[in-house]
């Protein structure tokens, strides 16, 4: 019997850790083979093109560190 999976969607925290370096993680990549990874920008920007080649499903919430926190309103 196969059982498919959906791709996790549930959004990457500071608990998720960057598998090569221990950072917090903020790509989640899906195997064809069943298995998951997780990676810093850092290392999804130095292994991106090779990941998506062997990947089903790609989580990607880099532009999180982009946004930048509203500033708070000053009394």
């Amino acid at each position: 019997m196969t059982t498919a999976t959906a791709p996790s969607q549930t959004p990457l925290t500071a608990v998720d850790r960057c598998d090569r370096c221990g950072a917090q993680a903020y790509l989640r990549v899906s195997l064809e083979s069943g298995g998951e990874l997780l990676f810093c920008a850092h290392h999804a920007r130095e292994h991106g093109d090779k990941l998506r080649e062997i990947a089903a499903h790609v989580h990607d919430e880099t532009n999180r560190l982009a946004d930048t926190p509203a500033a708070e309103a000053e009394a």
